[in-house]
């Protein structure tokens, strides 16, 4: 099953997966709520380009 992804993407998601632990630290550990939602914010966004660009690529 991996390997129809490319190592960028899984690279990617791996990322994906680091930010949103590093935000769930932020808020938890950290009590820091404003640095948690600006990192949380960021998973989404990128897994939205990388669904965009694989899109453009198909057509």
């Amino acid at each position: 099953m991996l390997k129809k992804f490319k190592a960028s993407e899984l690279l990617i998601v791996a990322m994906v997966i680091i930010l949103i632990f590093i935000s769930e630290y932020y808020f938890v550990v950290l009590k820091n709520p404003n640095h948690a939602i600006f990192i949380g914010l960021w998973p989404p966004t990128i897994m939205g380009l990388l669904i965009f660009f694989n899109m453009k690529k198909q057509n």
